[in-house]
């Protein structure tokens, strides 16, 4: 994997001003995500329902962040970027508000999955502003720096939530939202619209006939679905597999504290060295570690294995993370940007749903050893993959450009 000939900005004050106020938007609403990983617990405790029915009920919510990743990818390119992030953080303060105070199964569904929908809107409008504020040679860092901003903030926030959810569940709804109207409000006040505007007599093209036309496109994103399926082995497959070998629910939770340690730590520290390489050469590479990372769990059994086996993966996370929004900000059109952005965090979730079923029933039926033997082998053959449509990336980047 060779270094590109690209010059990284060293001052952060070499970002604008928009992008820090997209960058503290994302550390706010972070640091205020209380509710969704007491979700479960709050609707049997609180609400009294049964595990199935709660479990549904986070489902509803996964599920309407699916679909929430096309919606704002075609909001941020039809009504705007901004406009987007403004409907997601003030509509999800409304919809935590009322998912919070909701008594009637109806309304609890309707509300989750509102919560889903309107939540996540902000992601492809995020990184699409990010491609449109900066240009190719800075975007490695800038979403980067997201990367550690989300990671910061949830770290924080899910650890304050223990302690919040002691003086009533009720508390965390109301905060989340407080803490989502003003990430709107920074958006509001110090980010512009940046949604590149059409030459004059044209109209802005359809998404879905030129996304099917787009045959590198789709190949990535392929690849990114398989990606997700391994990585999301962290919070379904592996927690099993380490109560299988006897180690306490408590052990899972410290081991994966590693992952957000990890990131917090290193991933300053590295991410302009990052931005030197070949972007798809790396994204390919750090897949490889995230599968390699994963399948030693085919050999561990004690707790320092399965640690080891997480900040493997966690840095192979960090390179994919910082350089794989660049790479599909590279490969958009313009005008399309925020369509594109969309796709790839809706394959992002398929993976979220494929992963957990693929890896939980192969561990019930062919056992621990070839579950994550076979979660290598996937992590290889997106490594291939992926490499070997680096040429086709690299075309696409300056066919882009050269019309920009």
């Amino acid at each position: 994997m060779s270094a590109a000939p690209m010059t990284v900005p060293d001052a952060p004050r070499t970002l604008p001003r928009a992008f820090w106020a997209l960058w503290v938007c994302q550390l706010v609403n972070r640091l205020g995500s209380f509710v969704q990983p007491f979700l479960v617990l709050y609707l049997t405790q609180d609400r009294q329902l049964s595990a199935g029915t709660a479990g549904a009920v986070a489902a509803a919510v996964g599920a309407g962040s699916v679909v929430s990743q096309l919606v704002g990818g075609w909001l941020s390119d039809r009504v705007g970027r901004r406009s987007t992030m403004l409907i997601c953080f003030f509509g999800t303060a409304a919809a935590l508000i009322l998912l919070g105070s909701a008594r009637s199964m109806p309304m609890i569904w309707a509300t989750a999955f509102a919560v889903g929908l309107l939540g996540d809107l902000f992601r492809p409008a995020v990184s699409a502003t990010v491609a449109d504020l900066l240009a190719p040679r800075e975007r490695v860092r800038a979403y980067g720096l997201l990367f550690w901003a989300i990671n910061l903030g949830f770290s924080v926030s899910t650890v304050s939530a223990g302690v919040l959810a002691s003086l009533g569940y009720g508390l965390l709804f109301w905060l989340n939202a407080a803490t989502s109207v003003v990430a709107g409000i920074v958006i509001w006040m110090m980010v512009p619209e940046s949604r590149p505007t059409l030459e004059e007599g044209t109209s802005r093209r359809p998404l879905l006939p030129v996304v099917l036309r787009d045959r590198v496109f789709l190949t990535v994103v392929l690849i990114q679905t398989g990606y997700a399926t391994i990585y999301f082995q962290g919070y379904s497959t592996l927690p099993l597999a380490m109560a299988n070998d006897g180690l306490a629910t408590s052990m899972y939770g410290t081991v994966m504290a590693l992952n957000g340690i990890v990131i917090v730590v290193v991933q300053p520290l590295v991410v302009k060295r990052l931005a030197t390489f070949d972007r798809p050469k790396l994204v390919a590479v750090s897949m490889l570690i995230v599968g390699l990372g994963f399948g030693l769990g085919a050999v561990v059994h004690e707790w320092w294995g399965y640690a080891l086996s997480v900040v493997v993966w966690t840095i192979g996370e960090i390179g994919f993370a910082a350089v794989v929004g660049a790479v599909f900000a590279d490969i958009a059109p313009s005008d399309l940007r925020g369509g594109y952005m969309g796709i790839t965090g809706m394959s992002f979730g398929l993976g979220a749903v494929i992963g957990p079923l693929a890896g939980t029933n192969a561990l019930q039926h062919l056992g621990a050893t070839a579950t994550w033997i076979g979660v290598a082998l996937l992590g290889v053959l997106i490594f291939i993959g992926q490499y070997a449509l680096s040429p086709a990336i690299h075309a696409r980047t300056a066919e882009n450009a050269a019309t920009a």
